[in-house]
């Protein structure tokens, strides 16, 4: 990653093509997730990263602050959102937890002259912002798909939901569906909503295995709903009875994977979106023209890779 920094450095140093705004001492970042959990947690790490390699290169100091709301509630979010916005911060870094509702906040932010990225998640229609994230729909293929061929193309299956309004939750729970109903024989029984909080994720996982004692499979569209899944199964003894294919690769899940009791996720590269956010706020208050899209590519973890996994 250092070496690609360099390149990346170098030819911007030296690229005639735009008038570049003038360096700053100093710049304030803010991280905005969806909710405190330990997956943004990953995602500050690769912001910090990426803070103290700019910083070692430019001389300029940069600070990446982290402002999380304690629930999903985007009233709570687009209150930090504000808060941000007052401070005169230089960026945010925002996933989103309603298109429709945190769009006016964009819309304030973009008027005060703050550069705005999107991880994890897509932009309002119409606002030009750079995303930061994987193929959600493909991240959902590659997890129903193998599901099926697990279960043999046949029986009862569920789908563990996020956040009802997060356009990659939604998405995702969209194309797990469509690609499900390629199966004739495997039928989609049930869905649960965990707000992206592994105790509701577990909740909603044993209460729709005790409607449906014959269920064969799970898929999830967030990285809470496959680790309360994985509990769920183990308490109920059914490992080896009941699959289910995660998302994401938190510590908790890749012990589950390990120890059998979930068959594999597929992560979304937290850190690494957390590093080209900030790159990318960076970049983007020195007048670049930005990429529409930085895709960081899917994750597949398997038990045999959960072994000597160092995360992504």
């Amino acid at each position: 990653m250092k070496q690609i920094m360099t390149i990346l450095i170098t030819l911007f140093l030296f690229l005639p093509l735009q008038s570049f705004a003038e360096k700053k001492d100093s710049y304030h970042f803010v991280l905005v997730p969806k909710v405190v959990h330990p997956w943004f947690e990953l995602v500050q790490e690769g912001a910090d990263q990426a803070a103290k390699m700019l910083q070692e290169w430019t001389g300029s100091e940069f600070t990446v602050e982290y402002l999380a709301p304690q629930k999903a509630d985007v009233l709570e979010q687009n209150k930090l959102l504000k808060q941000a916005i007052d401070a005169g911060v230089d960026g945010i870094m925002l996933d989103l937890l309603d298109t429709q509702e945190n769009r006016p906040l964009l819309e304030l932010a973009h008027d005060a002259g703050i550069k705005v990225v999107v991880f994890d998640s897509i932009p309002p229609a119409g606002m030009a912002l750079t995303s930061i994230g994987n193929d959600f729909c493909e991240q959902a293929r590659l997890a129903s798909h193998r599901l099926a061929q697990i279960i043999g193309g046949e029986g009862a299956v569920a789908i563990m939901r996020g956040v009802p309004t997060a356009p990659n939750h939604m998405m995702r729970a969209r194309c797990h569906e469509e690609t499900l109903k390629l199966y004739p024989n495997i039928q989609i029984v049930a869905q649960g909503t965990d707000h992206d909080d592994i105790s509701i994720a577990q909740e909603e996982a044993e209460r729709i295995m005790k409607l449906y004692p014959d269920l064969k499979g799970w898929v999830s569209c967030d990285a809470a709903g496959p680790i309360g899944i994985g509990l769920a199964v183990k308490d109920a003894n059914k490992v080896g009875e009941i699959v289910s294919v995660g998302t994401d690769d938190l510590p908790q899940m890749i012990e589950l994977i390990k120890s059998g009791v979930v068959d594999s996720s597929t992560s979304t590269k937290p850190r690494m979106q957390g590093y080209w956010s900030v790159i990318s706020l960076w970049q983007a208050t020195l007048g670049v023209n930005m990429p529409k899209h930085i895709d960081t590519g899917i994750g597949i973890i398997t038990r045999r890779m959960a072994e000597d996994y160092e995360g992504f």
